[in-house]
């Protein structure tokens, strides 16, 4: 598995136990193609978890979120022998009332979500034993995250301002690493969608978590206009499946924010 040292990696590896070997940044440079060929192999089953996730960033600096999302996903692709590729719903523009399902045409609205989507299509073109798995709105124990974001403004303040306007799922990494490797077994090949269960908005989200963890933080809603950022975000990026055969089904978002939150005091 490459991206090892991120959020979702870090979930994998521990879920994967002994079975799955983990290649942080500092291990493989996915956007060196050479170094990328004389780590794996065709007998290699790779999960893709490297990634370019600065969705701000990726504004300012659009060749460099391409150069790993879209040409490290085709090295990745060219080299293993089977590829699961983690991608996101931000390929997607926001402007439909109703989930987002495989068949549905991109259409990012943002450079990362541009990175993200012509890293699917790398990977699919250069390797046809691929997995393209789109997921959204992460978080989970091994980096920065809003859940965790929320939690550490909540401790300092007593109230905060949360968009209202903009609906997802969110997806405990901890849950979707279970999803992905059982992915990586399976010759079902193509794109899925596997997110949490339910839908909410940011507002929702913060007052679910300050609920269950216990914070007297209170929460105003605010639309995106009010609160704007440099990449713009899709309105609604709720996903679904048509898929048949195996489709791994996640537990609802709100079991995610209880396990995430249970995973922190124990670490704590």
């Amino acid at each position: 598995m490459t991206g090892a040292g991120g959020m979702l990696g870090q979930d994998i590896v521990r879920v994967g136990g002994g079975a799955a070997v983990g290649l942080t940044r500092a291990d493989l440079d996915v956007t060196d193609r050479d170094a990328v060929r004389a780590a794996l192999g065709p007998e290699d089953v790779v999960i893709n978890c490297a990634a370019w996730t600065d969705v701000d960033g990726a504004e300012e600096h659009p060749e460099a979120a391409l150069r790993v999302n879209r040409d490290g996903a085709r090295n990745v692709a060219e080299a293993a022998g089977t590829v699961v590729y983690v991608s996101s719903d931000y390929v997607f523009d926001g402007t439909k009332d109703t989930p987002y399902v495989e068949s549905d045409p991109v259409h990012p609205i943002s450079e990362y979500g541009r990175s993200k989507a012509e890293g699917e299509g790398a990977t699919l073109e250069a390797n046809p034993r691929s997995h393209v798995v789109r997921t959204s709105w992460l978080f989970g124990a091994g980096g920065g995250n809003f859940v965790d974001t929320m939690l550490r403004i909540g401790a300092e303040r007593d109230t905060v301002q949360v968009v209202d306007d903009q609906v997802g799922q969110p997806t405990y990494t901890g849950h979707l690493a279970h999803a992905l490797l059982e992915l990586a077994e399976s010759e079902d090949f193509g794109v899925r969608h596997v997110s949490g269960q339910g839908r909410c908005s940011w507002y929702e989200l913060a007052r679910f978590v300050f609920e269950k963890a216990g914070v007297d933080c209170e929460v105003e809603p605010c639309t995106t206009a009010e609160f704007p950022r440099p990449a713009p975000r899709p309105a609604y990026s709720v996903l679904a499946s048509e898929r048949t055969g195996l489709q791994p089904t996640l537990p609802h978002w709100e079991r995610g924010v209880e396990e995430y939150l249970a995973a922190r005091e124990v670490r704590a």
